[in-house]
């Protein structure tokens, strides 16, 4: 806990320095302050973005909470709870199609064989291509978005299954095959268990992927979501509420790539290096 305390103050270094730098910057007037405002006025415009209009007014006037009920229902939330769920239903189907497709592709060559040219050929195809014809295809709403987040989901968790099924050590192979294991006991003992690592790296990647992906998707199909804010902020030049909203994308991708980690590291307990 020491040792992992430690850490966290030695990371929060940097990020305080460059606030303390950007609020001086400001301060000094070096910048206009519509192109660049303060961390004061991104802060004070966050709050507003977070609470309801009347618990906001509460907050300038210094008010407490036992007048009113502080409570986070504000465009923040209602912002960030749509687009985590974006995020959450297009990676589930992105992961689940490429979870399946790659565990084949990795173990049969003939799978690999047939399958292979056509994602070598759709995988440099960034998502924003398919914008257009995900909104002629869905017309607008979450269906043209969840899809554009599953493309982007899908191809990191499907190579990594890929390469993770096909790099397994060939000692591993034979000694189960001496030892009698058929294909399916072979697949499901040996394979699988050394694939994991690969696997949820590449989950991990392609949450990340996914989270990057939707905030594009809301800025083009939906009618709210994070990225849909900081369009909105962007035509009325509300600097502010720009970098407001890119600070909350960061946060929630931090916290879900904590959590990977965190999940991660439960599932690869038993994994070398992992043990402690």
């Amino acid at each position: 806990m020491k040792r992992r305390g430690q850490d966290i103050a030695v990371g929060l270094v940097v990020p305080i320095a460059a606030i303390a730098i950007w609020q001086w910057v400001a301060t000094q007037g070096w910048v206009n302050e519509h192109v660049l405002p303060s961390p004061l006025q991104v802060w004070h415009k966050w709050v507003a973005y977070l609470l309801p209009l009347q618990n906001y007014a509460a907050y300038q006037e210094g008010g407490n909470g036992s007048r009113l009920s502080w409570i986070f229902s504000g465009e923040l939330v209602h912002d960030s709870l749509g687009s985590l769920y974006r995020v959450v239903v297009g990676f589930a189907v992105g992961a689940g199609l490429a979870l399946p497709l790659g565990l084949a592709m990795g173990a049969s060559r003939i799978v690999y064989a047939w399958m292979n040219p056509l994602v070598q050929l759709l995988r440099p195809i960034p998502p924003i291509a398919y914008i257009p014809l995900s909104i002629l295809w869905f017309g607008l709403g979450n269906p043209p978005a969840i899809f554009l987040i599953a493309l982007g989901a899908f191809f990191p968790v499907l190579m990594n299954t890929i390469a993770g099924v096909r790099q397994v050590d060939g000692i591993y192979l034979r000694a189960a095959r001496n030892l009698g294991a058929g294909g399916p006991t072979l697949f499901l003992r040996v394979i699988l268990p050394a694939a994991v690592p690969y696997i949820l790296t590449g989950m991990r990647i392609g949450i990340g992927t996914a989270f990057i992906v939707v905030i594009v998707s809301e800025m083009i199909a939906v009618n709210n979501g994070l990225g849909f804010r900081i369009l909105e902020a962007r035509e009325y030049f509300w600097s502010d509420k720009i970098i407001a909203g890119m600070i909350t994308i960061g946060i929630l991708g931090l916290a879900i790539d904590v959590a990977m980690n965190k999940l991660n590291n439960y599932l690869l307990r038993w994994h070398r290096g992992l043990e402690h």
